[in-house]
């Protein structure tokens, strides 16, 4: 495995790590919130939403980058085989 397939490798499991600890975290929350309504609560469950959604993204586009390369040199690549295409 690469030093750079490594890294990220790496950055994946974090990025999991972290999405695990919040979900546990906002599971806590919402028990809590069953118990008794309290906005504060509910508020934090909706930072902790946008939170995850966001570690989500960034877990998806990395995997992405792992699988398929960077997305700059992908699209140098696809310029370049159009341009052969019209050249031919």
């Amino acid at each position: 495995m690469s030093r750079v397939t490594k890294s990220m490798t790496t950055n994946l499991s974090e990025i999991h790590a972290e999405i695990e600890r919040l979900s546990e975290e906002r599971a806590e929350l919402w028990h809590r919130l069953s118990a008794e309504y309290d906005p504060q609560i509910k508020e934090e469950i909706r930072r902790l939403d946008a939170e995850l959604d966001s570690l989500w993204d960034d877990h998806r586009a990395l995997r992405a980058r792992v699988r398929f390369g960077d997305r700059a040199a992908i699209v140098a690549r696809a310029r370049v085989e159009e341009r052969l295409e019209r050249a031919a």
